[in-house]
């Protein structure tokens, strides 16, 4: 599991510092919110015990990308559920939107 740890901040102090473990490897990463990073790093971390689980692979090149692939997997399908939803919400609220102008027409006739 990925651990972190904030340092001091450097150069911009909208740009913390925090110190992350991600698959027994250290890494000092830079953001404005620490929590996130962390949470990031956590969800690799899990990613890439998972993939070692699976596989027989202790190239951790190999599990990074693996992982990689699975990370870019389900961001992919929810990107694709995402878009073929959009529609749907945009002619839900043109027909709002359009309802909403006849009433205010016809409120302003009568």
């Amino acid at each position: 599991m990925a651990t972190a740890t904030r340092q001091n901040p450097v150069k911009d102090v909208n740009n913390t510092s925090v110190r992350v473990e991600i698959f027994d490897q250290g890494y000092n990463l830079r953001g404005s919110d620490p929590d996130y990073i962390l949470k990031l790093a956590e969800y690799v971390d899990a990613k890439m015990r998972a993939v070692a689980e699976q596989t027989n692979t202790i190239d951790t090149v190999r599990l990074a990308v693996l992982a990689a692939l699975n990370i870019a997997d389900e961001y992919h399908l929810l990107k694709r559920r995402t878009e073929s939803s959009t529609p749907n919400y945009q002619s839900r609220a043109n027909k709002l939107a359009d309802a909403l102008d006849e009433v205010l027409e016809n409120s302003r006739a009568g």
